[in-house]
């Protein structure tokens, strides 16, 4: 675990275990969390022989708390020294939600021999956002009540959204796990209140359809029909069309979190897409 310091002089807390010379993954985390949200899947990776690395994204977990750069370009800057710093060759890259679009721009932009493979899971490209481009969306009323509810009552939003849509908690039947709760809301409150405020409108805004059609390596598409979160019809089914060499699969009754109440499952995929 360290840190660097990026040009701006913003620094990025990261972890990194393993071996060095093995194969590495480089997993992109959520809003409003940190790359504790990864722990199923380092782990799991990690007993598998893998070097597995997660940042913080600037203005979340223990990363600076910015007032600034808090927008999709400067996120996959980061990125960039980070892997630089590291010299991450051949690397796969792993991104859910938020991370998800972080990890397609990366993957759009990365120098020849640092990205092998990417998956999305659950993640906001192509576009989250309602226009005439895009009439499937989600209205911006739903994102200005994400901001409107942050700024009156952030630790009530968090618990919310945890106890709720985010793994599916509100549905009939649902096994809770109050831990999982009470874990995102600890990683989404370490954050700041400001970059994360910024946040709602990179992930809601921001346009990856070029960027998808950009990028070159294997992609695996990840995604629960039950998301409440990021609707399906309107990520991952849209993504797929747009990628070279996409690969879609759909976990039917899966939530948003699918990552962490179905790591059994998902884990297990990742490994075998990884290693084909």
């Amino acid at each position: 675990m360290g840190t660097i310091t990026t040009k701006d002089g913003t620094a990025i807390f990261y972890k990194d275990w393993g071996p060095k010379d093995a194969p590495p993954i480089f997993f992109h985390h959520g809003w409003p969390l940190s790359s504790d949200d990864w722990d199923a899947q380092m782990l799991f990776f990690l007993s598998h022989g893998f070097r597995v690395v997660a940042h913080d994204r600037r203005g979340h977990g223990r990363s600076t708390q910015t007032d600034v750069g808090n927008d999709m370009d400067t996120y996959v800057a980061d990125v960039i020294e980070l892997t630089d710093h590291l010299d991450l060759k051949h690397a796969v890259h792993i991104g859910h939600s938020t991370g998800g679009g972080e990890a397609a721009r990366y993957a759009a932009k990365a120098k020849p021999g640092r990205i092998a493979k990417l998956v999305l899971v659950a993640a906001i490209p192509p576009v989250m956002l309602q226009s005439d481009r895009n009439p499937g969306g989600l209205p911006k009323s739903v994102f200005d009540g994400y901001r409107s509810a942050l700024a009156a009552n952030r630790a009530q939003l968090y618990m919310d959204i945890a106890s709720g849509p985010f793994y599916g908690f509100n549905r009939d039947g649902a096994k809770i796990y109050p831990g999982t709760i009470q874990n995102w809301w600890r990683q989404g409150m370490i954050g700041s209140a400001k970059a994360q405020y910024d946040c709602i409108a990179v992930f809601s805004e921001t346009d990856f359809t070029e960027d998808l059609k950009r990028i070159q390596v294997p992609t695996l598409v990840m995604h629960g029909d039950d998301d409440q979160v990021v609707p399906i019809a309107d990520a991952a089914l849209l993504s797929v069309k747009l990628l070279q060499h996409g690969e879609l699969k759909v976990y039917k009754g899966y939530p948003h979190g699918m990552l962490t109440t179905h790591a059994d499952v998902l884990n297990p995929d990742l490994l075998a897409f990884i290693k084909a």
